[in-house]
């Protein structure tokens, strides 16, 4: 090689630059390796296997939790990383309850998304026999164990990241899957209803639950004004959700749309965000007067 602190990845030579695995490597030079559970805010898993590489002298290896040496040589798309790559792929899915026209995610799923990149059209190996219930109690979550791949994905977001630990693995081999405690449902448990879980799930194993009936329901029942609270960060998500370029406030159009729809009232959650500040100052001011206990927390954030 040209340079001591350098690696080959597919016959292009790339320095190292304190990288801490090769799948952070392989982004540097943009090439997208495949994965269900890595995600840079979470701590490394290494289950789904689907980054895999191979590094000459070493065979197959998870680029995820295999850190850069230099002077690998490593190949991420040859032959035998796209049959491994498509017998996951199978395994997943052999796993995996496939009624894709009708699940929430169907457009959006991560293993329908890979499955079609990689051509898999056959799956070699029997579907499971077993059928687990749905955990519909939450207010705002659906889980169905059923279309869970076991990534892990929402258990670490739930532990490290929103600090609640609602959600872990439960039994063995076969038999594993993501749950509450004691196999509890959603509801019975500590669940904040972030919905965090139900972001990073790269199925539909966790879904938020969809209401557009009842909306639907109330909007056309003369009797009942239907009020809708619009919260700061849809100004800008729902214009990139419709192709509007990054960054662009959509106040307008959502204000507008809305309406046309059918809704009577339209709140910003600003206005909410004010009247919290009002009782928050006035607890304050109680506190302060009386000598109760200080300091003062708070947040506008219902989870």
């Amino acid at each position: 090689m040209e340079q001591k602190n350098t690696v080959l990845i597919d016959n292009q030579v790339v320095e190292l630059n304190g990288e801490k695995n090769i799948l952070e490597l392989t982004r540097k030079i943009g090439i997208e390796l495949p994965t269900f559970c890595y995600h840079s805010e979470l701590s490394l898993y290494g289950a789904c296997r689907m980054c895999v590489v191979e590094i000459e002298g070493r065979g197959i290896m998870a680029s995820c939790s295999t850190p850069p040496t230099p002077g690998m040589k490593i190949l991420t798309n040859s032959p035998r990383v796209q049959r491994v790559r498509r017998t996951v792929l199978e395994l997943l899915l052999a796993n995996h309850e496939r009624e894709c026209t009708t699940c929430d995610r169907n457009g959006s799923c991560k293993l329908q998304e890979l499955a079609n990149r990689f051509g898999v059209k056959k799956i070699r190996f029997g579907e499971r026999d077993i059928k687990l219930p749905l955990d519909q109690s939450s207010p705002s979550i659906v889980r169905d164990p059923n279309k869970c791949i076991l990534c892990g994905d929402c258990v670490r977001m739930c532990s490290e990241v929103q600090g609640i630990g609602a959600l872990d693995f439960t039994g063995r081999g076969s038999k594993a899957t993501v749950a509450p405690a004691f196999n509890k449902q959603l509801s019975e448990v500590e669940c904040v209803n972030c919905g965090q879980c139900s972001a990073v799930c790269p199925t539909g194993a966790l879904v938020v639950k969809d209401e557009t009936d009842k909306a639907w329901a109330a909007i056309n029942n003369p009797e009942k004004m239907v009020v809708v609270q619009v919260a700061p960060a849809v100004r800008v998500a729902l214009g990139e959700e419709f192709g509007l370029p990054a960054g662009e406030i959509v106040t307008g159009k959502v204000v507008s749309a809305l309406k046309r729809l059918g809704f009577d009232k339209v709140f910003d959650t600003c206005i909410t965000a004010d009247l919290t500040v009002i009782e928050e100052t006035n607890e304050f001011i109680s506190r302060l007067q009386q000598g109760e206990k200080l300091p003062q927390f708070t947040s506008c954030c219902p989870a």
